[in-house]
This record gives C-alpha cells, sequence and structure tokens, in this order.
C-alpha cells in the first residue's frame, strides 16, 4: 500500500515539475530573429538591448519587448490640402522608415508607428499647404525631402529614421483640370505663333541677302530665272516653255524709258 502511495507521489511530483517547466520554459527562453532586437525591463527598470539569437531570461523579473528593425511602410490616407494660390486637392503619400534605437522607440514613445503615422499626416498637410500648385505638380522631389526631413527630425528622439517620403497621387478638380487643359492650349498657340514669326523674320533676312547678292551679280538673277523654268517645266510636263532671254526685256524697258523722255 506504502508502494502504492509513493508511486503516485512521484507521479503527481513529475506532473507538477512538467507543469512548471512548460509554464516557466517559454518566460525564460526567447529567440530573436536577425531583424529583431529585444528590450528587456527587470522589475520595470530599463536592463539592456539583446539579440539576434538566444535570450535567457529570469521568469516573472524580465519582462521583453520585441522591435522590428526591418524598414516599415506607412500609407498616409487622402489629405484634403488647400494649396498656397487657393486651390483644393486631395494628395496621399507614402513614408518608409525604420527603427535604429530599440530602447528609444520602446520608452519614448509608446506607439512609434501610430506616432510616425500621425506625424507624416500633418507634416504632409502643412508642407503642401505652402507650396503652389505649379511647385506641386512641378517640383515633387523637392518636397518629398523637404517633407523627410522634417518627419526625420521630429521622430529622431523616438529611434526612428525615415527613409523617404513619396507623394503618390494628387487628384484635382475637374474645373482645375478644364482649366489647366485651356492654358496648356493657349501655351501652345503662342509657342506656335512664336515659331512662326520666327520663320518669317528668317526668311526676310534670307531674302534680303539674296537681293544684295543678285544686286552685286547680274549673271545669278539669270540662272535663278531659268532654274525657276526648270522646275515648271517638270511639274507641267503637258506644256512647253521657253524661257525668255533677260537682255531682251531690257531692251523693251529701256525702249519704253526712252519714249518716256520724249
Amino acid at each position: 500500500m506504502d508502494n502504492v502511495l509513493d508511486l503516485d507521489s512521484l507521479f503527481i511530483w513529475f506532473i507538477t515539475i512538467a507543469l512548471l517547466v512548460l509554464i516557466i520554459l517559454p518566460q525564460m527562453i526567447k529567440i530573436l530573429r536577425e531583424y529583431e532586437r529585444g528590450v528587456i525591463f527587470r522589475l520595470g527598470k530599463f536592463y539592456m538591448t539583446k539579440g539576434p539569437g538566444l535570450i535567457i531570461l529570469i521568469p516573472f523579473i524580465d519582462k521583453m519587448e520585441r522591435i522590428d528593425l526591418r524598414v516599415l511602410t506607412i500609407n498616409v490616407d487622402k489629405q484634403e490640402i488647400i494649396t498656397k494660390d487657393n486651390v483644393t486637392v486631395n494628395v496621399d503619400a507614402i513614408t518608409f522608415f525604420r527603427v535604429v534605437d530599440a530602447e528609444k522607440a520602446v520608452i519614448a514613445v509608446e506607439d512609434y508607428i501610430s506616432a510616425t503615422t500621425w506625424l507624416a499626416q500633418t507634416t504632409l498637410r502643412s508642407v503642401l499647404g505652402q507650396v503652389e500648385l505649379d511647385e506641386l505638380l512641378a517640383e515633387r522631389d523637392a518636397i518629398n525631402k523637404k517633407i523627410q526631413e522634417i518627419i526625420d527630425r521630429q521622430t529622431d528622439p523616438w529611434g526612428i529614421k525615415v527613409v523617404t517620403v513619396e507623394v503618390k497621387d494628387v487628384i484635382l478638380p475637374e474645373s482645375m483640370k478644364r482649366a489647366m487643359a485651356r492654358q496648356a492650349e493657349m501655351e501652345r498657340d503662342r509657342r506656335a505663333k512664336i515659331i512662326n514669326a520666327q520663320g518669317e523674320f528668317q526668311a526676310a533676312e534670307k531674302l534680303v541677302e539674296a537681293g544684295k547678292m543678285i544686286e552685286k551679280t547680274p549673271t545669278a538673277l539669270q540662272l535663278r530665272y531659268l532654274q525657276t523654268m526648270a522646275e515648271i517645266g517638270e511639274e507641267n510636263a503637258t506644256f512647253t516653255i521657253l524661257p525668255m532671254p533677260i537682255s531682251l526685256l531690257e531692251a523693251f524697258q529701256a525702249f519704253a524709258d526712252k519714249n518716256k523722255k520724249e
């Protein structure tokens, strides 16, 4: 009878010890991946940052917070923003950031992801409200860099590094789209008129140069006359064109001048 009691006691002790091991062991042993760090608090006070690899903790005394050091992405929802020139647009953006100091990310801010998200939204509204619509559309890279620098400076005490900020979509009202289309059309018309005027000016310059050349060399006029006749003959092959010498025309002109004098 005593042997049976001893076996039962041993079995109970074995079950108790096994349960304690199953409860305590997960509290003692933690395994952190390469991109993870563990911020350890001992009796509520910061103790140290460990990882990656195998971490041994004192059960019920040490507490650990896991921090992911990989680049995280925040999608900033569409914001209705009034630009500096009083144009209402809807803008959204995406923010890339990562934790560079796990201790600060846990101690300095309650929830670093939420805090960075709200900060990105307010900074986006603030910066875009200080630029005009043309700047927002044409200088996207400069605006992205400015937003990134502001957020990075404010999140630095939290141990956060903002890698980049990208403004994704700028949605304009339909009336503004039509106005911009009219402006672009008028700009194209203006450029076409300028190009046409420049062509006329250059053509006039060449005609003046040609006139001066012909004035100095009368033979050039005769050659140009024969060339024109040849071009006309090619275009109208059914006709026969006999060129009239320029000298004959000059004789008629001299005869007419003589009659006028008389």
